[in-house]
C-alpha cells in the first residue's frame, strides 16, 4: 500500500516557515529549553559554530508540525535542521558536519549575513 500524500495545507506550513528563516531548526524543546537530549546537542552545535539567532519550533507543541516534519523530509527522526531552505540532517549528521569542518562552510552565508546586519 503506498504512503498517504502529505496534507498540502501542512505542506505549504512548514515550507513557510523554513522559507522564512534562514536557520531554522524543528526540535523538542526550545533552543534555551531543549526537551531532548538530540536536540540539545544540535542548539550547541550551533552555538559552538556562532550561530545563536535561529529560528527554533517545538514539535511537541504541535503534533501536526511533529508528524508533518518526518514527512516533509523523508526523515524519521527529531531534531531537523533546515539552512537557507534546505535539510541539512538529524543530530549526527549536524555534529559529524560540525566535528569534519563542513558545518561551517553550509552555515558560512547566514553568518555573513548575520555579521552585515
Amino acid at each position: 500500500m503506498a504512503e498517504a500524500e502529505m496534507d498540502p495545507a501542512l505542506r505549504e506550513r512548514i515550507q513557510g516557515i523554513v522559507d522564512a528563516h534562514p536557520v531554522v531548526l524543528f526540535m523538542k524543546g526550545s533552543r534555551l529549553f531543549p526537551r531532548c537530549g538530540f536536540s540539545a546537542t544540535v542548539v550547541e552545535v550551533l552555538k559552538r559554530s556562532g550561530v545563536t539567532a535561529f529560528h527554533d519550533v517545538d514539535v511537541l507543541k504541535d503534533p501536526a508540525i511533529r508528524q508533518g516534519i518526518k514527512e516533509f523530509t523523508s526523515w524519521p527522526t527529531i531534531p531537523q535542521l533546515y539552512v537557507q531552505g534546505k535539510f541539512v540532517g538529524g543530530c549526527d549528521i549536524v555534529r559529524d558536519l560540525y566535528e569534519s569542518g563542513e558545518l561551517e562552510e553550509v552555515l558560512a552565508p547566514v553568518k555573513a549575513a548575520d555579521d552585515a546586519g
